[in-house]
C-alpha cells in the first residue's frame, strides 16, 4: 500500500444534521462538538444537527461548523488507529489539516475560522462581489478571459480545482462578464454561485489584515507530518510556515489540482476525505481516476473506509 492522505473539505460541503451521528455513536467525536460550544460561547453543534441550510449558509457559522464536523471525523479515525501520511485542505479545510498535522489546536482554530467567515463577510458589500464556476476550459484560457472581462474592476481564478473546473472572483459586474465571455468560448457551463462573499481575490484585503492579527496571536507548531498548503500547493514542515500560507491564502487563489498532484508526486495512493460531503472526492477523479478515494463523515462511511484500508494493508504485506 501506498502512502495516505487526509483531505479536508472547505465552504459548500455543509449540510444539515451533519456531524449528528458522529456525535451520538462517538465519544471522542462528541467531545469535539463540546469543546466548539465552549470555545466559541455559541452552540454550533446545534446549527450543525438542527440548523436550516439559511444559518449553515451564514459564512461565520458555515466555516467552524465543517471545521467542527472534520475534526469530529478526524477523531473518530484516529481511535480507529488511522494516520495519514500527509495532510491537506481546500480553503477553510487548511486549518482543518493544521489541526490534524497538530500544527493548532482545535480551540483556537475554531475561534479562527468564526472571525475569518465575520471578517470576509464584512469585506466587501451585500451585492459588490460574486464568485462563478466555469467547467471545460483550461485554467490558461480562463486567465486570459479575466483580464478581458475586468475593464477596470476585479475578476481572477478563485479555485484551481481541477483540469476541467475553475472557480473565478471578483466584482459582479466582471464576473458577469467574465461567464458570459466563458460560455461565448466553449465551456461545459459557466453558472454564478450562490455564494456571500467574493473568496479569494483581491476584494478579501480587508479581511486579510484582520485576520493576520489574530493568526499572529496564535501559537503554531511545526507540524507532525507534512502539509500541502493551498497558496504555493508545496509542503509546510514549519509552523511559522503554517501561520504564513493562512493568511496569504485568503486573497490567493486555492491551487488544489497542484495540491492533489503534489501529493501524488510524494506517493500518496489513497485518500480519504474526512468531514462533511463528497466535494474533493469528485474533484480528484477528475484530476487522477486511478488513485482510491474514501471518504468519512459518519459511523458508516467510517465502517467502511476502515475495512477497506484494512484489506488494502493485508494485501501489501
Amino acid at each position: 500500500m501506498g502512502k495516505l492522505a487526509f483531505l479536508f473539505p472547505g465552504q459548500a460541503s455543509q449540510y444539515p444534521g451533519m456531524g449528528k451521528d458522529l456525535a451520538e455513536k462517538f465519544g471522542v467525536s462528541r467531545a469535539v462538538f463540546e469543546e466548539a460550544d465552549q470555545a466559541l460561547g455559541v452552540a454550533i453543534s446545534r446549527i450543525c444537527f438542527e440548523g436550516t441550510e439559511d444559518e449553515l449558509k451564514l459564512t461565520e457559522n458555515t466555516q467552524p461548523a465543517i471545521l467542527t464536523v472534520s475534526v469530529a471525523a478526524l477523531r473518530a479515525l484516529q481511535e480507529k488507529g488511522i494516520s495519514p501520511d500527509y495532510v491537506a485542505g481546500h480553503s477553510l479545510g487548511e486549518y482543518s489539516a493544521n489541526v490534524a498535522a497538530g500544527t493548532l489546536e482545535f480551540a483556537d482554530a475554531v475561534r479562527l475560522v468564526r472571525k475569518r467567515g465575520k471578517y470576509m463577510q464584512e469585506a466587501v458589500p451585500a451585492g459588490e462581489g460574486a464568485m462563478a464556476a466555469i467547467l471545460g476550459l483550461a485554467a490558461a484560457q480562463i486567465d486570459g478571459i479575466c483580464k478581458k472581462a475586468a475593464e477596470g474592476g476585479i475578476v481572477s481564478a478563485a479555485n484551481l480545482n481541477s483540469p476541467e473546473q475553475t472557480v473565478i472572483s471578483g466584482h459582479a459586474a466582471a464576473v458577469k462578464r467574465a461567464v458570459e465571455l466563458a460560455s461565448q468560448a466553449g465551456a461545459k457551463r459557466a453558472v454564478i454561485l450562490a455564494v456571500s462573499a467574493p473568496f479569494h481575490s483581491e476584494l478579501m484585503s480587508p479581511a486579510q489584515q484582520r485576520l493576520e492579527v489574530d493568526l499572529r496571536q496564535t501559537t503554531f507548531r511545526d507540524p507532525r507530518c507534512p502539509l500541502v498548503n493551498n497558496a504555493d500547493a508545496d509542503l509546510i514542515e514549519k509552523g511559522e510556515e503554517a501561520r504564513d500560507a493562512l493568511i496569504r491564502q485568503v486573497c490567493l487563489p486555492v491551487r488544489w489540482e497542484e495540491s492533489v498532484r503534489e501529493l501524488l508526486a510524494q506517493g500518496v495512493t489513497t485518500f480519504i476525505e474526512v468531514g462533511p460531503g463528497k466535494v474533493l472526492s469528485g474533484l480528484l477523479r477528475q484530476i487522477d481516476r486511478s488513485v482510491h478515494c474514501l471518504n468519512v463523515e459518519d459511523e458508516k462511511s467510517l465502517a467502511a473506509a476502515v475495512e477497506k484500508l484494512t484489506q488494502a494493508r493485508g494485501e501489501t504485506e
